[in-house]
């Protein structure tokens, strides 16, 4: 299966995503295999898959032989395995690793998100992690990170590593730690980056990256490399060059830096490097952040109007609230807007129980969930009342948790409290000028360009933005005295508080 025949029905694909498989294209395995393929007579994939490594072989150098793992049966199956000068085996590469090392390591590891990974197999994983590197790695890695250190882990003296990855790599809240052992201990000599017009899964939601790393010294200076251009040969022939074809200006489809280590690590490997990084301002200065209610289970405290009028549950118990980012399209929500989705039958109101005052209707209801098993529910088990909601003040200004629209922060006039689709954002001054003239630059392009700074890179120019990080989002100087908002006292109190709303 190639990158352009990965399914588009939806069983099909959380198929894929459950083994994490996705296909490498040919331009980008032959650039991979070309890097390792030097000075070596075997080639060794942790990951096979179809074959993709293993046909970029017989391309390049098909006197190179091939040896290849993989847990899934069905795909060493395949045609391209019933040769001679492969040797293909059903093999775990992380319980069960070959015990041996090796000159050359090429791999599109497993893609497998940390919510989908078993708990006993991510304890054994962390031991694993801590067994190689010495120290813990944060419970929210990827499948695809334990890969790539156990490769690590097996590659031999002065021996070649090509790992295609998704910039979690080295964007996620364990990176710093792990990229400063890797780079201790190997060297990196280039890593590759693409343009949301050439990823090499154009069909999947993540942002991929190519390292290519050496087990010798450290260097203190790396190729960069953006990919405006997919299916070009641009990226084999640098790769072909030793990364020494020094008149960059020959690669129509390339951008290629020369940077410092140190300086591309502090930036974040998957992001270009930064001219003007000693920002004065950050959202910190103007707002703090939070996260959005986690209710645990959205199907039952998460209720439309019509569910509230069947269940006959009393005002007092109810909040106006937004859940998905869909739902908000522009950069205002208003009680228009709640109105249009309760017309639509979407889920607007937050069931908040929070005394003990419960009238039959409700507590009817809590029965049901009781029964429905929501005690047990991992994050609901937490609390010390199952059904008791966290607490949000209505924030003034929300942001689209995971961003796909140019308007990322959302005026909030409905005063709707968020679910964690959102984050809260809280201006330090409660007055209205204040908060419309946070809210525009906090939506002015250069602002939102900052973004990409602190965030997490996804497939179709995607952005994640954790709530600690989007504290840290720089607002250019200019920006800040544009609209005002290096104020040195406190305005007058606002007058115009948001009303209470009517839920109906």
């Amino acid at each position: 299966m190639t990158h352009q025949q990965l399914p588009n029905n939806w069983e099909e694909r959380e198929k894929l995503r459950n083994k994490g498989q996705f296909w490498t294209p040919e331009w980008v395995a032959k650039a991979m295999v070309l890097y390792t393929a030097k000075d070596t007579s075997l080639i060794f994939d942790p990951a096979a898959g179809r074959g993709a490594f293993f046909d970029a072989i017989l391309k390049i150098n098909p006197s190179i032989n091939y040896y290849g793992i993989d847990i899934d049966k069905k795909v060493l199956q395949d045609v391209i395995y019933q040769r001679n000068d492969c040797l293909v085996e059903i093999r775990d590469f992380l319980i069960n690793p070959p015990h041996q090392n090796f000159k050359a390591i090429v791999a599109n590891p497993p893609y497998i998100r940390h919510h989908r990974i078993d708990a006993k197999i991510k304890e054994f994983l962390q031991e694993l992690f801590i067994k190689i590197t010495g120290f813990k790695i944060d419970g929210r890695a990827g499948y695809h990170i334990y890969f790539f250190v156990q490769a690590l882990n097996l590659l031999d003296n002065y021996g070649k590593l090509a790992f295609i990855m998704p910039a979690d790599t080295c964007e996620g809240i364990f990176s710093q730690k792990l990229w400063d052992w890797i780079t201790k201990n190997y060297c990196l000599e280039c890593v590759v980056t693409f343009d949301e017009n050439a990823t090499p899964f154009p069909n999947v939601d993540t942002n991929a990256m190519v390292f290519f790393i050496k087990k010798s010294a450290p260097i203190k200076n790396i190729k960069w490399i953006k990919v405006n251009q997919s299916n070009s040969d641009e990226l084999l022939n640098f790769v072909e060059s030793d990364f020494q074809n020094e008149d960059y200006q020959n690669y129509s489809t390339l951008e290629i830096k020369n940077r410092e280590l140190k300086e591309a690590l502090s930036t974040g490997l998957s992001r270009p490097k930064q001219h003007h990084c000693d920002f004065k301002y950050h959202l910190h200065d103007f707002a703090t952040v939070t996260r959005g209610i986690a209710t645990g289970a959205n199907d039952f405290f998460f209720l439309t109007k019509k569910q509230v009028e069947e269940l006959q549950i009393p005002p007092e118990f109810l909040k106006l609230a937004i859940g998905r980012t869909k739902d908000v399209k522009g950069d205002k929500i208003t009680m228009d807007d709640i109105s249009i989705l309760q017309e639509k039958n979407r889920p607007t109101i937050l069931l908040c129980v929070d005394n003990n005052n419960i009238p039959e209707s409700v507590a009817n209801y809590l029965k049901k969930g009781e029964n429905s098993g929501l005690p047990n529910r991992p994050l609901i088990k937490q609390r010390k009342c199952w059904y008791r909601m966290e607490y949000r003040k209505v924030p003034p200004i929300l942001f689209a948790y995971l961003g796909r629209r140019n308007s990322r922060f959302i005026k909030n006039e409905a005063g709707v409290v968020p679910l964690t689709s959102f984050l809260c954002v809280y201006p330090i001054f409660s007055d209205e000028i204040y908060i419309m003239n946070l809210w525009q630059a906090l939506n002015d392009p250069d602002t939102i360009e900052n973004l990409k700074l602190v965030g997490k890179s996804y497939g179709s120019g995607a952005i994640k933005v954790e709530p600690r990080n989007l504290n840290r989002v720089p607002i250019p100087e200019h920006i800040v005295e544009k609209y005002n908002l290096n104020l040195h006292q406190k305005p007058q109190k606002c007058t115009n508080k948001i009303q209470q709303l009517a839920l109906f």
